[in-house]
């Protein structure tokens, strides 16, 4: 692998700490601290992204490069670091955070000029640790492994994962946050991205105070990250808010499209570049339900539950308006730009809703559609992903309950039935109005609906299999989740089984997870 080619220009440009000190501390004025990885003896690798590493200039990997993957024995010229920042988690300010399980190792350059950035995940303390230990544990590390690379060939903009092993360490973790310990096998992630970068990163300026280096901050994301913005002085700051809205609003559509559920949109785990970041207590929607959270810290308020994502981005955005005031200066402006996501947001919503259900255009009644839609499916329990790949299956001669039982998770009666066969003529009622052929409908229809997910009880049986030293089904999610418009895995496109509902790790999870 060529170590050798990255660079840090983010510690180049902003000031930090350079003391190097692991106690975990208040860094105030600093956008980083430069730490040491842990370093681990007897690291084993899991998997590895060959692709991924041609992709971003990192080349084939070695044998030798296996303890730069743990963050271990490396090379003089890298000064690992971890960013400082701010946030409002669940609706509150609290202050300053930072990266307690992440150091960076720097830049990548590919042969196109294209940047990534190389961070571990689990390989140590930093200051921003809060009292924990910096490491990951397997289930934590195949989760974030497994699931970025999902999104990613979804056609979802994501962080990405090169490579996954264990450290040869025991970690202690309290799952379920029940006072039940565990030790657990502890594992290191290393995941890309073309920037870290976070809302809270302007936040933790904005408050300090500290807004020369705010200036810089912004002037660092719009030269290196934004090139579409031209503009000079305020307009540019102007132009790089709306900008992040616009890409916000796009990601949030992202995800209700393929049923993502992030469990913790806290503004610090907001990227400025539109791309999903951080997971932790995720989950793929099965059964269709607006008011659905997969995390436990969000009881009972739900606050960051499927049907709200869209709003809760809109907020976190405000409190990003107000980080970028200063540069900005100008109420009025921010006010009609965040008025205006609700309305971009909602249209693109909707448009993005017509592909799933074959519609080339947007018509005027089909906010009622939708919503008609929305409620048979939270009435009957369909799987969201199952019922559109049903949908396009559809055999107008075939019994309608036999089509469509095996994507309920519930008994469908007689009066379910008449629901459904109202809906279904509904919705052929609205196909009439298209313009192009039903061939291109369905060919509309599959290019929108995956035909495969990362399931939380697969990524379960995934690591229950990893940690007896089993691989095979590790190999055959990752082979499925490169090609989720296809059904390589027939055993893998169904609705979770009852033997997995309330199971921890399956259908909640806790911020540790």
């Amino acid at each position: 692998m060529n170590i050798e080619n990255i660079t840090q220009p983010f510690i180049k440009k902003f000031p930090g700490d350079f003391s190097g000190n692991l106690m975990q501390r208040n860094t105030p004025k600093v956008l980083f601290s430069t730490v040491a990885p842990a370093g681990f003896d007897h690291p084993q690798l899991i998997a590895f992204n060959e692709k991924l590493s041609e992709e971003i200039g990192l080349g084939t990997f070695e044998e030798k490069d296996l303890n730069f993957l743990v963050g271990s024995q490396l090379p003089d010229h890298v000064k690992t670091y971890a960013t400082a920042y701010a946030g409002h988690q669940f609706g509150n300010w609290a202050g300053q955070l930072g990266d307690g399980r992440a150091i960076l190792a720097g830049e990548i350059t590919n042969d196109s000029r294209e940047k990534n950035e190389i961070q571990w995940k689990g390989a140590g303390a930093t200051p921003y640790s809060r009292h924990a230990d910096g490491r990951a544990v397997l289930r934590s590390s195949v989760r974030e492994y497994l699931m970025s690379e999902a999104m990613f060939h979804l056609g979802v903009p994501t962080t990405r994962a090169l490579s996954l092993a264990f450290t040869g360490e025991e970690v202690v973790r309290d799952m379920m946050y029940n006072g039940n310990p565990e030790l657990e096998k502890g594992a290191v992630v290393i995941r890309t991205a073309e920037s870290f970068l976070r809302f809270g990163h302007f936040e933790l300026m904005s408050a300090q105070q500290e807004y020369k280096t705010l200036q810089d901050l912004a002037d660092f994301a719009i030269e290196n990250y934004f090139k579409e913005i031209t503009s000079e002085g305020e307009q540019k700051y102007r132009d790089f808010f709306e900008n992040v809205c616009r890409r916000t609003a796009d990601l949030m559509v992202e995800w209700y499209r393929v049923g993502f559920v992030h469990g913790v949109m806290n503004t610090d785990n907001m990227s400025v570049l539109g791309l999903t970041i951080d997971y932790g207590p995720y989950s793929m929607m099965d059964e269709y339900n607006l008011n659905f959270t997969p995390n436990t810290t969000d009881l009972p308020g739900r606050r960051y539950a499927f049907g709200k994502q869209g709003q809760v981005s809109q907020w976190n955005l405000w409190q990003l308006a107000n980080a970028l005031h200063p540069l900005i200066k100008d109420e009025k402006f921010l006010e009609e730009i965040l008025n205006d996501y609700g309305s971009y947001f909602w249209e693109s919503h909707d448009r993005m809703l017509c592909r799933k259900f074959g519609f080339d255009q947007l018509l005027t009644n089909d906010e009622k559609f939708f919503t008609s839609w929305q409620g048979l499916m939270q009435d009957l329990q369909f799987d969201y992903t199952l019922f559109f790949s049903q949908l396009e299956k559809y055999d107008n001669n075939a019994d309608l309950k036999k089509q469509f039982e095996n994507v309920s998770y519930t008994f469908l009666n007689d009066g379910d039935i008449a629901k459904l066969q109202d809906f279904i003529e509904s919705y052929h009622s609205r196909l009439e109005r298209n313009i192009i052929s039903k061939d291109k409908s369905l060919e509309l229809m599959s290019k929108t609906n995956p035909k495969f997910i990362l399931r939380n009880y697969l990524l379960y049986q995934c690591i229950e299999e990893i940690n007896e030293g089993k691989t095979e089904m590790l190999g055959q999610l990752t082979q499925a989740l490169e090609n989720p418009y296809e059904e390589l895995y027939p055993e893998f496109s169904v609705k979770r089984p009852s033997g997995y509902d309330g199971i921890s790790g399956c259908s909640m999870l806790s911020c540790s997870s």
